[in-house]
């Protein structure tokens, strides 16, 4: 079969082409992360709002480890496929957004003149919530640190730097991390960059949200058949996608909101609710799906227990929520109608992986404001469980994984190893919590019964 590439395009259906041909694009654009999320999600925005305003907008991509997925890219043309998952199935089609794939530190001389270049005025993350601990020489936020710096001290053109990964106040975040990393080189003339960074970079908030689930050797299979050609890279996504920017950028960027894309003075409403309730419906329904021997969400919400635990974690979660963002009811409805979706294998595992650090943003916020208020919590205890019930088993993925088994190892009975892995993700209030960490413990039988009593 032959392979997905710019000489094949003419042989696929008009409808399963990219909205933009790839050669006329021009890199405006530096994404650090290429994997599935990106490339069902901004890039797709972006392919969009070139198409529809005639601007050539394409993005460099930079993975920041391994260099699999970009160098499969490049033999692909950087094309890839994306189908939209409906229950009533989807057709793959060719997003051609990208006009190059490097690799951190193997492709730096690369990577570093595209940051110096007049014509990138944005560069997006999505690295993860654990990239931005990392700010070493060869990380996303010592590269950044780097190029930007090296941008400011030549007199290049403004520029804005866009966190799309999950966090509370995503862009004060990478801000901070760029700032420090820069301190942390400790040139003669650092304030001095500093302070150009303050004057001529922004780094925007922003809120992404689309259901994109791990790619499946089936996918690759689908996407063969109903094109004809191989894809390597194909990725699905849900119907629904949204992203939601702070209006402050200090230089061109794609018109975004040409294709639904808010832009809003204050991301905070809408990031809070994603975060909570949409994110935190996940981080629960993960480790208690898994506890239940299920595999996917989809899977999780056909059991009795999934959809009360979504609408009640909403519910319970909704007063923490400041005014200004969707109504918590309605956004309720819509995550039960997603996560339902039978044409998306969103598997739990893949959800549950660094719930260490997700945990920390998803949940424990809200946790702290219900009991500040005296306002009762059993669906975030319930969670809690799950997630005390997960760190037990192996094969998880998480930065803490050696420090949460050392807690099952060294903790004398489950009260203590509550405590322990709440004190190991920095939760020592609610470690000293007695009442909580009791509630937690009182579910833990349960679970390990395989059974979810929500």
């Amino acid at each position: 079969m032959p392979r997905l590439n710019r000489a094949t395009l003419g042989a696929l259906p008009p409808a399963a082409r990219p909205r933009v041909d790839p050669a006329e694009l021009r890199t405006r654009v530096v994404h650090f992360g290429i994997g599935a999320f990106h490339r069902a999600h901004q890039a797709v925005y972006t392919e969009n709002a070139a198409a529809r305003s005639g601007e050539p907008w394409g993005i460099a991509a930079v993975a920041p480890r391994t260099a699999s997925t970009a160098d499969a890219l490049r033999a692909q043309d950087c094309l890839y496929t994306l189908t939209e998952r409906s229950p009533g199935g989807g057709i793959p089609r060719v997003v051609g957004a990208l006009t190059g794939a490097h690799v951190l530190g193997r492709d730096a001389a690369d990577v570093d003149a595209l940051l110096a270049d007049p014509d990138v005025t944005v560069v997006t993350l999505t690295i993860t919530e654990k990239g931005y601990l990392a700010t070493g020489p060869d990380t996303v936020i010592g590269c950044l640190a780097t190029g930007l710096t090296a941008r400011m001290r030549s007199g290049a053109a403004p520029v804005s730097v866009v966190s799309c990964d999950n966090m509370a106040g995503n862009g004060a975040v990478l801000r901070t991390a760029v700032h420090d990393a820069v301190r942390a080189t400790g040139g003669a003339d650092t304030e001095r960059v500093l302070e150009l960074l303050d004057r001529h970079v922004t780094f925007p908030a922003t809120v992404v949200d689309r259901i994109v689930p791990a790619t499946t050797a089936a996918d690759l299979a689908d996407t063969a058949t109903a094109l004809g050609v191989h894809d390597a890279l194909p990725v699905s996504g849900e119907p629904y996608r949204q992203w939601v920017l702070e209006d402050r950028f200090a230089a061109p960027r794609p018109p975004w909101e040409a294709d639904g894309a808010l832009v809003v003075p204050d991301v905070a409403p809408y990031q809070l609710t994603k975060l909570r309730l949409l994110n935190g419906s996940h981080s629960a329904l993960a480790p208690l799906g898994i506890a239940a021997g299920l595999g996917t969400v989809a899977e999780a919400m056909a059991e009795d227990w999934g959809e009360r635990l979504v609408r009640a974690l909403c519910a319970e979660v909704a007063p923490t929520l400041p005014d200004g963002g969707p109504d918590p009811g309605r956004y309720a409805d819509d995550l039960v109608a997603r996560f339902r979706n039978p044409a998306m294998h969103h598997r739990l595992r893949q959800i549950a992986s660094d719930a260490s650090l997700k945990i920390t943003e998803r949940w424990l916020p809200a946790l702290r404001l219900l009991r500040e208020r005296g306002a009762p919590a059993p669906v975030l205890e319930l969670a809690l469980a799950g997630w005390v019930h997960l760190t037990r088993g192996p094969g998880i993925p998480d930065p803490a994984r050696d420090a949460l088994t050392a807690c099952w190892r060294d903790a004398a009975g489950d009260e203590a190893v509550v405590r322990a892995l709440l004190t190991t993700v920095g939760a020592c209030d609610l470690a000293d919590d007695s009442a909580l960490v009791t509630a937690v413990v009182r579910h833990l039988p349960a679970l390990r019964a395989g059974l979810v009593d929500v």
